[in-house]
């Protein structure tokens, strides 16, 4: 969490441990005084360690959760990451649907190879685990407990996260990831939003089964996602000896078509779907579910197997008062406590503080001071709210470090491209740019429609999602209207929109490979049509997306440009249309497309 110098004479006492070890040749699975150290011991992985402490239960007299505080402190060098751990039940609650057992457990994801070593505190008091007094309550069981580990190098590759390290915010306006400083720009599944209200998690129902006008409405059933069944493959994880096959397959899917993002709800009590919550009850606040974590946990750590990023919405609209009033008090904070302590080691997460969210400006403040103090890797941390509440609730919030990014939710989606725009500039302008997503489109009764009712996307794909790409925007989430099948809280099948996934992907694909495009602004003046989009690093590179191409013009600086085309509708590559090479300075004509005048395309024009 937080990096110092520490005391000498104690690392001199740690060099002389290392130099034991090291001779002794002891630690290949880690040196440790108490607890059980499990996982690949490598850069990025999850390593987690697991103690024999007070035995307890869900229901305990004295709650496991909130009057026992665990935290370990790796340190490496002048580092440290002190890292709450959790109630684990009997350790393999996910299982064995185990409610009460006498295990302790923390998970650690390290960003470097090398030795690090721990030290435990674990100590017991009244409401404990929300207090940040380290001499709060008193020691008890392992307290003290420590050791050292050896971290190797990482062995994944490919889409996968242990390969990439920390998706992080660098103070720029695309995330990237840790390992090799590459940039990432989403696109990926914004339905259904209870993603996780799944059949086979331990005690998931819909409590009640909402009927409100304008708004999607649940199935009787949760999800089961059974057109997704025959996409799990063999050697993929399960629970209770075959659990979960059509969560893990719908995810397979999903980054089978190249997405990389998933949005869902960690708690909707009282909201659309009001059948996800990480409580052992629908009305509880204080105890947690150990088996139904468990699973989520096994679930997530599939993801960063796939490459698909967590976009965990802790609340939504409904229920953003529920906690403490919507202040920071004693249920938030142990919620959000027990999600860092269970889920902020995976490597691609951003933490949202709420679908249309409608706490103060001092309470989002809260809110991020409490996650940039208690999640030891700094996720990124962005917040969502009703279109027309833009500048109400992301102006104040504008340099002061609550959020690093936007979720943008469109009730229209052509003004998609000027409102990323304009968080783009104006976060920019005071040198504190935001990242700008797209996480909502509208009207809600629309949003994405199955390929069956909208086969070519054709506006979701110009102004949605070129719109935003175009601006500077890190990508889109895609939202199912409540009209239509497959909709944002009974969709079961995301083959639905597979039209959607490929010109997600297609688009996705455009940034990556053809343009610097973390080095390149919006320029949309630089075009003569006002209905154009242009993104440029002036004098180099240029990208023009026109919606309706006939024969665009450019704006450039002096110079020789090669000038390419790009189909955002199908796949391929660069082709070649009617002019091949232009001349700078001034206004130039890019000439025809290869094929489908009047459809829209997309010109790489580049400095020779």
């Amino acid at each position: 969490m937080m990096s110092h110098k520490r005391d000498g004479l104690r690392w001199i006492g740690f060099s002389v441990l290392l130099s034991i070890v090291i001779g002794l040749n002891a630690f290949a699975s880690g040196l440790n005084s108490e607890g059980n150290i499990v996982g690949e011991l490598r850069k990025w992985h999850r390593v987690t360690l697991t103690f024999d402490g007070p035995s307890a239960s869900e229901d305990s007299e004295v709650n496991p959760f909130l009057d026992y505080r665990l935290i370990v402190t790796f340190i490496k060098g002048p580092r440290e990451f002190q890292v709450p751990g959790f109630f684990a039940a009997d350790g393999d609650a996910a299982n064995s649907g185990a409610k009460s057992g006498n295990k302790w457990r923390v998970r650690f994801t390290p960003d470097e190879e090398g030795f690090w070593r721990y030290e435990v505190s674990f100590r017991k008091g009244e409401r404990i685990a929300i207090s940040d007094d380290p001499d709060a309550g008193e020691p008890v069981d392992f307290d003290g407990a420590r050791g050292v580990i050896r971290i190797g190098a990482s062995d994944k590759g490919g889409r996968d996260f242990r390969g990439k390290g920390f998706l992080q915010y660098d103070g720029s306006r695309y995330l990237r990831f840790a390992e090799h400083n590459e940039y990432f720009i989403k696109g990926g599944a914004d339905s259904p939003e209870n993603f996780l209200a799944y059949a086979d998690f331990d005690d998931t129902f819909r409590f009640a089964r909402q009927s409100r006008d304008s708004e999607a409405k649940p199935n009787l059933k949760v999800h089961a996602y059974e057109p997704h069944l025959a996409d799990w493959r063999e050697g993929d994880p399960v629970w209770k000896g075959g659990k979960g096959k059509s969560i893990i397959g719908a995810l397979n899917y999903l980054s089978d078509q190249g997405m990389n993002s998933v949005y869902f709800l960690t708690m909707n009590v009282q909201g659309d779907g009001n059948d996800v919550w990480p409580w052992t009850a629908h009305d509880e606040r204080f105890r947690f579910d150990c088996s139904k974590l468990d699973q989520w946990e096994i679930v997530f750590s599939h993801m960063d197997a796939l490459g698909l990023m967590m976009h965990v919405i802790t609340q939504e609209t409904e229920n953003d008062q529920l906690l403490d009033g919507g202040d920071l008090g004693a249920e938030r904070k142990l919620y959000y406590r027990e999600l860092i302590a269970r889920f902020a080691h995976h490597p691609a997460l951003v933490w949202n503080f709420g679908e249309e969210n409608t706490n103060t400006t001092a309470q989002l403040k809260a809110f991020g001071e409490y996650f940039d103090s208690h999640d030891p890797y700094k996720h990124p941390r962005v917040v969502h709210t009703f279109p027309g509440k833009y500048d109400e609730v992301y102006s104040p919030l504008l340099g002061s470090g609550a959020v690093q990014g936007l979720s943008l939710q469109m009730g229209d989606q052509t003004k998609t491209h000027s409102e990323t725009l304009k968080w783009v500039l104006r976060s920019r302008e005071i040198d504190s740019p935001w990242f700008v997503c797209l996480d909502e489109i509208g009207p809600a009764d629309t949003g994405v429609k199955p390929d069956a009712d909208d086969p070519a996307h054709d506006g979701v794909r110009r102004y949605s999602l070129w719109g935003n790409l175009m601006a500077g925007g890190d990508g889109c989430e895609w939202y199912f209207g409540y009209k239509f099948a497959h909709n944002d809280l009974n969709c079961e099948d995301w083959r639905s929109r597979q039209a959607m996934w490929d010109q997600t992907r297609i688009a996705l694909w455009f940034f990556n490979e053809y343009i610097p495009f973390a080095e390149m602004l919006p320029a949309d003046d630089l075009s003569s049509d006002p209905d154009d989009y242009v993104f440029a690093k002036a004098g180099e590179v240029y990208a023009l997306y026109s919606p309706a191409a006939g024969k665009p013009s450019l704006s450039l600086e002096e110079g020789d440009y090669s000038v390419s085309w790009y189909n955002p509708r199908t796949e391929g590559g660069l082709l070649q249309g009617g002019v091949k090479t232009v001349s700078g300075p001034g206004e130039q004509s890019l000439g025809e497309p290869p094929s489908d005048p009047g459809r829209d395309w997309v010109i790489l024009v580049k400095k020779q």
